[in-house]
């Protein structure tokens, strides 16, 4: 009994297949006959649209290509390779990716609309952008800064006309590492500058962080220890008013550190003893254990110092002391 219904939900599966595709494709081939591309066009794109479950992904990109694939100039197709370009983009195929989305950019007029009512335009250029990005991904990880930085150059001038500020930010600051990676302090300096201008206008609290973290590190490879301690005071005050404890720990052991290397023993300690008490209210006790090792070290070196400061005064009063029975004797 069960084999039957089985069977007979096979059959009925694929004859109501077997005749839409034949509808479908009739219509299809009367509508290019009677010169109506666009209504073509049109169809194609709904049914790349219509299968969108991952089993019948290979009819989605069929029907897309066969409407990117017509007569140039109508805005199915533009959307059509938009859509083809996000493919090949999710499934790794980066180069095909881009010719897909520089072909829609090529065409596509402004004013028009895919089929969500967002303006095909924007959409295109964020796609564009994050194919750039991928792009660069491949010369980054093999230390080629050159061609990373002329890849990530051009998404970021592609990224500043997608009029979303969240992808400009974060395109400047991948530009901004990469230059940082290179060596180049200067230019990375300037784009986080830009970062902080846009994540504080959109008020976005990660987004400053990771860029404050970003400017304190070429600050401190500069050697500019005071602005580096105070690009890490802004982000301790970020990430203490924005709750964000995991990033306020860090924030105190990396000004710990700082100060542990300008041998500012007694600060380097109290902000290490500031992180061991964030992770400990967050139960990290991994880290928690890593700052007591900081706080000891510091606090040894305090000891230290005062030792050695108490030694060299007891020094010195025992020198004064046989200067003065010296004198007293003569």
């Amino acid at each position: 009994m069960t084999f039957r219904r089985r069977n007979t939900w096979f059959w009925f599966c694929f004859r109501f297949w077997s005749w839409f595709w034949f509808w479908s494709w009739s219509w299809f081939s009367d509508c290019v006959c009677a010169g109506l591309w666009s209504s073509a066009c049109e169809q194609l794109l709904l049914l790349g649209r219509f299968f969108s479950s991952p089993e019948d992904v290979w009819l989605s990109l069929y029907f897309y290509r066969r409407c990117s694939d017509g007569e140039r100039g109508f805005r199915p197709a533009v959307e059509a390779q938009v859509c083809l370009a996000e493919f090949h983009l999710e499934e790794g195929e980066v180069e095909q990716a881009r010719q897909q989305a520089e072909l829609s950019l090529q065409q596509v007029e402004d004013g028009w609309l895919d089929s969500d009512s967002r303006s095909l335009k924007l959409r295109t250029l964020r796609v564009l952008w994050r194919i750039y990005s991928r792009l660069a991904d491949a010369p980054l990880a093999a230390g080629d800064h050159r061609e990373a930085l002329k890849l990530l150059h051009e998404g970021y001038r592609i990224a500043t006309q997608t009029e979303d500020k969240q992808i400009e930010g974060e395109a400047a600051f991948k530009l901004g590492l990469t230059y940082q990676s290179a060596g180049e302090h200067d230019a990375a300096k300037q784009l986080f500058s830009s970062c902080v201008q846009i994540y504080g206008s959109l008020q976005d609290s990660d987004g400053l962080t990771k860029v404050c973290k970003a400017m304190a590190r070429s600050l401190q490879s500069e050697g500019n220890i005071n602005e580096t301690v105070r690009c890490l005071e802004k982000l301790v005050d970020i990430s203490r008013s924005d709750g964000l404890q995991h990033n306020l720990a860090e924030s105190f052991l990396r000004l710990g550190d700082v100060y542990y290397s300008r041998c500012e023993y007694q600060r380097a300690a109290e902000n290490f003893l500031q992180a061991c008490e964030v992770y400990c209210n967050v139960g990290d006790e991994a880290q928690r254990q890593k700052a007591q090792v900081k706080v000891g070290m510091a606090r040894a070196h305090c000891l230290i110092r005062k030792h050695i400061v108490h030694l060299q005064t007891a020094a010195t009063s025992e020198h004064q002391n046989l200067n003065c029975e010296s004198a007293d004797r003569t």
